[in-house]
């Protein structure tokens, strides 16, 4: 049987890839800590599922294609404290930011197209644009530069005929880059400049560790033709599994196309929508608290790393992982060979392997991402792990 070329070029997420390993290793009696997936413990605020509870229609009827005002009003009110004002109709509703971001690349890129991302980048992003029949050009950096790809030069290099659009996750996942203002302010303009879409990723946008004010490309009303944003309640308010996001962009042409796509889908979960307006209540406390833990725990993985001779690191500013260079031939190997052959004391750990996250074959091939979302104690442990592990497999 014939297959498309298109889903042929996609890989599997080099998060859950190695799912077959693990539940071998955990038959076998051993206790994997993950370090591999970015789904938080924190508790997701209990007005989620008050609003389940108090849910009381007698039929559950489907959604709005566009979203329930409920929930658009919720995030427009999100976005107004943040000085940024929205239209109802420049937001869509959608499942997960993941349906956001296929939806946008499914209404501007084509086959042959191209769209620059800063490598390495969320993996996910490569079967998004694989299935609209275009490419990713990766926009090159260097775990000894802290990934860092915010330069004029080094992107207008990239740029040629087929170039549709920008990509810009912010804060960075898997690096945990945080842009400046002046930074977003020349990414923009070079979208601007070039006649091109430019995507802000923004699902970690509450955790950012300087005390920086918060960001969003949506600040650039002069960009409006421009920006589209990503936005998702699953990282903001620890709530996953709900798959709820959203689209924005004040492009009234864009969005039309996007409604094409919303309402063959015909519409996201009811009941979520409703839960998921309830969450925009939670106040500042919620999010101070969740970002002081965070950076405790970002705080220990970089002492931890430092313990390790040979290990590449930048601390990361935002979002909740580290990429770091290892000394070890290849983390992929390295990360099988862990659950196949190591433990300490009946424990292993997990990460996820570098060369997924890039496009340039040959590249991230000794790098892991971190997530750093385990209670303090399962951190120390898991990262203590790491480290026994690579010293036992460069002596084998």
């Amino acid at each position: 049987m014939k297959f498309s070329t298109k889903v042929e070029k996609c890989g599997l997420s080099p998060m859950r890839k190695f799912h077959p390993y693990a539940v071998a290793a955990q038959e076998k009696g051993k206790k994997i800590y993950h370090l591999n997936i970015g789904q938080p413990d924190i508790e997701t605020p209990k007005a989620y599922f008050d609003a389940v509870k108090h849910f009381d229609q007698p039929v559950l009827e489907y959604a709005p294609s566009p979203g329930m005002p409920v929930l658009i009003e919720a995030i427009r009110g999100y976005y107004a404290k943040l000085n940024m004002h929205f239209a109802p109709e420049d937001i869509l509703i959608t499942n997960g930011g993941s349906e956001a971001l296929q939806i946008a690349m499914n209404c501007i890129l084509d086959d042959g197209d191209e769209i620059l991302i800063p490598e390495p980048f969320y993996p996910n992003y490569n079967t998004m644009v694989c299935t609209c029949g275009a490419s990713i050009h990766p926009i090159p950096t260097k775990p000894e530069e802290g990934y860092h790809y915010a330069d004029r030069k080094k992107i207008e290099a990239e740029i040629n005929e087929h170039t549709r659009a920008i990509m810009c996750t912010n804060p960075g996942n898997p690096t945990g880059t945080v842009l400046t203002p002046e930074e977003m302010r020349m990414m923009v303009d070079i979208a601007k400049e070039h006649g091109l879409f430019i995507i802000g990723d923004e699902a970690y946008r509450e955790f950012v560790y300087a005390g920086e004010p918060l960001q969003s490309l949506g600040e650039f009303e002069d960009a409006a033709e421009n920006v589209i944003v990503i936005d998702t309640v699953s990282k903001r308010f620890s709530a996953c599994g709900a798959r709820i996001g959203c689209l924005i962009s004040r492009n009234k042409e864009l969005m039309a196309h996007a409604m094409k796509y919303a309402q063959c889908r015909l519409c996201v979960p009811t009941i979520d929508q409703v839960a998921s307006a309830a969450l925009y209540d939670v106040g500042p406390a919620y999010f101070a608290a969740v970002r002081d833990e965070y950076k405790r725990r970002r705080d220990t993985v970089m002492r931890k790393l430092q313990e390790i001779p040979g290990v590449v690191c930048e601390c990361p500013k935002g979002a909740f992982y580290a990429m770091a260079a290892l000394p070890v031939d290849d983390a992929e190997k390295f990360q099988i060979w862990l659950l196949e052959h190591f433990d300490d004391h009946g424990d292993t750990v997990m990460f996820a392997p570098g060369g997924g996250f890039y496009a340039t074959p040959g590249k991230g091939i000794n790098e892991i991402r971190i997530a750093y979302v385990l209670k303090q104690a399962d951190l120390e442990r898991a990262m203590d792990l790491l480290a026994l592990g690579i010293q036992a497999y460069n002596n084998r």
